[in-house]
């Protein structure tokens, strides 16, 4: 959430401030703004609502300067309008800032009795005075920064810009990302690799605590006291193409196009396709030994984390419990010691997963996580990583990191399940044999879109929806329900199948559709009977099934659309792609923002 982006350059800073905003916008925003130096004064412009705004109050009234700091502001402190929108400051400093202070409160009462003037409601201006408080002693940038820090409690990633300081930015980083970017004779900052992606492919990120003087020649980086401290700069395969449309009409129709060729990349890293065997990395701890097993995300990862649930309990016979993470961290669960910590999060960066992370390490657990940016916080405080090959997601509703997250999940089932001599040879070989057929299964899918369409229609016009799904599918319909309400607005709400008798059965009329997913298998019956109970109670059944399934639903539903037949073990994955797609295509007839839903962000990194 918010997107940071400094510039320390020899060119005009504005217009690539501008453009790497625009790379950020997939984070969420409601309001934008740029400061660059210009004759040694800091000038803004800022505007509410979308960077369409920005650009044009930047046609009308020019930055020039080849220095300056940008921001996409997301509101937590403070309505989103122009006078809320950062850069904040003074006419000494100017500061961009993601995530919250917590004890702005105190800091202003105490700015104000020294005779500060606010002039916003946000946290974040208090850090501006607090920096302009120390400059007005006389005391240096670096100094005044470094003061500042020092006094602020929460989650912060910082960029401050310095009257009468060309060629410098300083940045900071508690809780929230940033990174630095390495250049010819310019410096660039950015709240993720992406933002900096056609600038450089020479990245540092700032480890917790850090803070880094920026000029021209480079970067200078300290630790939380002040120490000197060296930050290794990497190269990223991040190239600045791989997050254009390609001629779709949303990132969300793009990357939902790509599922296909996303699981096929993830499995391809996982599975040795002629021995048929799973190959995780090495790992600096015994799968075979370990007691138990705690998932922990947040959103739709959780969600891959209870399938995860159903695959490691049913093929590894291990324990394992799964909490979303903005409970777990504060819930105190007790720990088996050398138990298994899995954390699940496409950004890497969620604060309430990493929270998690800290607190499960700190009881001894061994950290194993399932990530997408293998250069993220949470990848360097695990143990060990379990990449993801989604590629750069830009629309805020993920959808094919889900289901990159789900192939690992079972690969590392399969491990799991031969480490602890609960799955034989031949086992594993039939379960990869499946995950090796899904990506052609999943490329078939996109032929069914003019059902998927039809069903959107039904739904389109209503006010709530119900999802249904059983075992493994349970937790595809609860993804179905969250995609159809981050982009359509529609209230949608999912339930195990047998628990629909237990309440939400009474919600059902001609004006609630029921999205289930029904493939066949184990459960199918089961699930059959509580579709038979919603229909006579007048329910339009919507469902998702597949071959096999689609002739025994055909009578008692009002659309079914037949996905491929596959093992019981990979149709949660394959099943998800069309729920994604009803939510898409049900967003484009109610004419939602489809890329950007209201209110929310793509990466969370504050509570």
């Amino acid at each position: 959430m918010c997107g940071i982006v400094g510039v320390v350059g020899s060119s005009q800073a504005a217009p690539v401030i501008f453009d790497a905003l625009r790379r950020l916008e997939y984070r969420g925003y409601d309001s934008a703004g740029i400061a660059t130096l210009v004759d040694g004064r800091i000038e803004r412009r800022r505007a509410a609502g979308k960077l369409d705004h920005l650009a044009a109050l930047l046609a009308r009234e020019p930055l020039a300067g080849v220095t300056g700091i940008g921001h996409t502001r997301w509101a937590t402190h403070g309505a989103p309008t122009e006078n809320n929108a950062h850069p904040h400051g003074t006419g000494r400093v100017s500061v961009v800032h993601n995530g919250i202070i917590e004890n702005f409160e105190a800091l202003r009462r105490e700015l104000e009795a020294a005779g500060h003037v606010f002039s916003t409601e946000t946290d974040s201006e208090t850090i501006a005075q607090l920096v302009d408080f120390h400059l007005a002693r006389g005391l240096s940038p670096r100094d005044a920064a470094f003061a500042a820090l020092g006094r602020l409690e929460g989650a912060y990633a910082l960029a401050m810009l310095f009257a009468g300081h060309d060629g410098l930015v300083i940045g900071a980083r508690h809780g929230a990302p940033l990174a630095v970017g390495f250049g010819e004779q310019e410096m660039f900052l950015g709240s993720d690799s992406l933002a900096l992606a056609p600038l450089t492919r020479r990245i540092a990120y700032l480890d917790d605590g850090d803070w880094v003087v920026v000029t021209r020649g480079g970067a200078e980086f300290f630790d939380a006291t002040g120490e000197r401290v060296e930050r290794v700069a990497r190269t990223t395969a991040l190239m600045a193409g791989s997050v254009g449309k390609d001629g779709y009409r949303h990132y969300m129709e793009k990357e939902l196009h790509e599922h296909p060729v996303v699981i096929g990349q993830t499995l391809q890293r996982l599975i040795d396709p002629a021995t048929r065997r799973v190959r995780l990395p090495g790992l600096p701890f015994d799968l075979a030994r370990v007691p138990r097993a705690v998932v922990t995300a947040c959103g739709s990862a959780f969600y891959a984390g209870m399938i995860g649930r159903y695959w490691l309990e049913r093929i590894a016979q291990i324990p394992v419990d799964i909490d979303v993470a903005s409970e777990m961290r504060y819930r105190d669960p007790p720990l088996t010691p050398g138990g298994l910590g899995l954390l699940i999060s496409q950004s890497g960066e969620t604060a309430d997963t990493l929270a998690a992370l800290r607190g499960m390490r700190a009881r001894g657990q061994h950290i194993l996580s399932v990530l997408n940016v293998e250069q993220s916080t949470i990848a360097r405080e695990s143990d060990a990583v379990l990449g993801t090959v989604a590629g750069p997601e830009i629309s805020v509703a993920s959808t094919k990191a889900f289901t990159a997250q789900l192939s690992v999940l079972a690969c590392l089932s399969i491990a799991v399940g031969r480490a602890r001599d609960t799955l034989s040879a031949e086992g594993e070989e039939a379960l990869v044999g499946s995950l090796l057929d899904l990506p052609g299964r999943a490329g078939e899918i996109f032929d069914l879109a003019p059902a998927i369409r039809e069903m959107a229609a039904v739904i389109a016009g209503a006010r709530d929806v119900l999802y249904l799904g059983r075992g493994a599918c349970f937790p595809v319909a609860l993804e179905g329900a969250l995609k159809l309400k981050e982009v359509s607005y529609i209230h949608a709400e999912a339930y195990a199948a047998g628990e629909m008798k237990h309440g939400p059965i009474s919600l059902i009329d001609r004006t609630v559709p029921v999205v289930a997913s029904v493939p066949s298998g184990r459960l199918f019956e089961k699930t059959v009977s509580n579709l038979q109970e919603a229909r006579a109670r007048g329910g339009r059944l919507l469902v998702f099934t597949d071959t096999r399934g689609a002739e025994r639903l055909r009578g008692l539903a009002e659309i079914v659309v037949a996905v491929p037949t596959v093992d019981e073990f990979t149709a949660p994955i394959l099943q998800t792609i069309p729920v994604q797609m009803l939510a898409y295509e049900v967003a484009l007839l109610k004419g939602t923002d489809v890329d950007q839903p209201r209110n929310l962000a793509k990466s969370v990194t504050v509570e």
